[in-house]
């Protein structure tokens, strides 16, 4: 199981920038609190916006798992290519999955060593960056996964009518194989679409945010067509969602997790919060990370209405890569970070030996070790060397990067911002500062019944600009 060690968050590590430990003993105060906030989300689960905590129990699972092991078997190996089109918590999570657990170089391998398709994560409407996966992927060989609960976001909705035109010219009727939509199973634009052109469905669950949502069919879909386990990721994430469920802080890893983070943040002057893995399998995790703590905590008012400005600033970092970029910053600059290390204890059959007898006697002392051994006490001088500084961090350690771990990993984080956003008073679930800007984008665009929008966003902006370099 994944583990958290963090004693270099209190006091005897790193002094006055840590907590006392007697915050977090379980007959104080602030440990009372937790157990009642453990209480209060034990009630919330599974209902309202929390219904993402279903996703790995029955019947929810098993209903999901179902439909997408179904769908995989009628379309696995039909297609050189797989093309996901989506947005934020819509694309986020199924980048991440496919970085942790398919080797780096996926879409370079022959088909027949590779665990499914090639996969393309088109999470923008940049067009240099579309039109170069479309120059590789062939629509009569590539199946398109659109992702939109409603079908209105206009990233998405754009992508979406370039493929229904392609796809329309290339293969003619055959469209609606090429196409699998994860979308509201009973309403908006996106189940109409797919209802008048025959598309298979796979269901955006009610009450599962898009953030929430990498172990709904939204992230499960495309793992399993590349060959993932997801009952594995599942697993994983119903064995840490047990053990965070328990009262006692010190048992509880969301709890201690977001305890420390929300403590650090705000009794302590570190709202940024680095999130930092020793493994570029992980490192895309902390990308989801980023938006998953970002956006629910990142709130100007209050569950009372009162401003409060919340929220951290999450801030990804590679071990050891960026020891050699960012680490004089973390030592030397504002000690204004708190520091999630990411430690993977076994990579298997892909750890390597650094050769012995090159003859080099200043490298002599790296012969006969193992990269891991190498990268791992890079991670550790580096802890050192954050303590030294009096900078707190903390360590998540996997025993393993595999389907089971990276699905604890999941839900230790998604329940760890629910424990945050109670613990800040706010809505972890709304987002209003970002619906303000895709009402804005409407309007530019042109839509009918946002032309006050474009009013706002002229009036704010103006036809002046100041430009160097003319």
């Amino acid at each position: 199981m994944l583990t958290l060690d963090y004693a270099n968050c209190l006091s005897p590590r790193v002094g006055e920038h840590g907590l006392d430990p007697a915050r977090v003993d379980p007959t104080n105060d602030p440990a009372q609190g937790i157990a009642r906030i453990t209480d209060a989300l034990a009630e919330s689960a599974g209902t309202g916006w929390e219904r993402w905590r279903d996703l790995w129990k029955d019947p929810m699972r098993s209903e999901h798992v179902s439909a997408i092991k179904t769908i995989v078997s009628e379309r696995q190996g039909r297609f050189e290519n797989m093309v996901v089109l989506g947005i934020g918590g819509s694309a986020l999570g199924n980048i991440a999955l496919q970085s942790a657990l398919n080797p780096p170089t996926h879409n370079l391998l022959d088909s027949s060593k590779r665990n499914g398709p090639r996969l393309f994560v088109v999470d923008n409407v940049d067009p240099a960056n579309l039109g170069a996966v479309l120059d590789v992927c062939d629509p009569k060989t590539t199946l398109f996964n659109v992702v939109s609960k409603s079908g209105e976001t206009a990233e998405t909705a754009a992508q979406f009518m370039i493929i229904r035109d392609l796809l329309a010219k290339a293969v003619g009727d055959k469209a609606p194989d090429h196409v699998v939509a994860i979308t509201d199973p009973a309403k908006g634009t996106m189940r109409t679409i797919c209802d008048e052109a025959g598309y298979v469905t796979l269901p955006v669950p009610e009450g599962v945010g898009g953030r929430f949502s990498v172990l709904s069919p939204v992230g499960l879909f495309s793992a399993a067509m590349c060959g993932i386990d997801i009952d594995g990721l599942l697993d994983g994430a119903a064995a840490m969602d047990e053990r965070c469920r328990r009262r006692e802080l010190a048992s509880n890893p969301a709890a201690m997790l977001s305890f420390l983070l929300v403590e650090l943040g705000t009794r302590k002057g570190k709202p940024n919060h680095v999130m930092m893995p020793y493994a570029n399998s992980l490192y895309l995790m902390a990308d989801w990370f980023r938006q998953l703590w970002a956006e629910s905590l990142g709130k100007k008012h209050d569950t009372n209405g009162e401003k409060v400005y919340a929220g951290f600033t999450p801030i990804k970092a590679l071990g050891t890569t960026d020891q050699h970029s960012q680490v004089q910053l973390y030592r030397e600059g504002p000690n204004d970070k708190a520091f999630v290390f990411l430690e993977v204890e076994d990579f298997g059959s892909q750890d390597i030996t650094i050769p012995e007898g090159l003859g080099v006697e200043a490298l002599s002392y790296l012969e006969g070790k193992s990269l891991s051994a190498l990268l791992n006490a890079e991670k550790r001088a580096t802890e050192y060397a954050l303590v030294e500084s009096h900078r707190p961090n903390m360590t998540v350690k996997f025993p393993r990067v595999d389907a089971h771990h990276v699905g604890e990993f999941i839900a230790l984080f998604e329940i760890a911002t629910a424990y945050a956003g109670r613990m800040l008073g706010v809505d972890a679930y709304d987002q209003p500062a970002v619906e303000t800007g895709k009402k804005a984008t409407f309007g530019l665009m042109g839509r009918a019944g946002y032309e006050d929008w474009l009013k706002r966003v002229d009036g704010t902006l103006g036809e002046t600009s100041y430009v160097v370099g003319d």
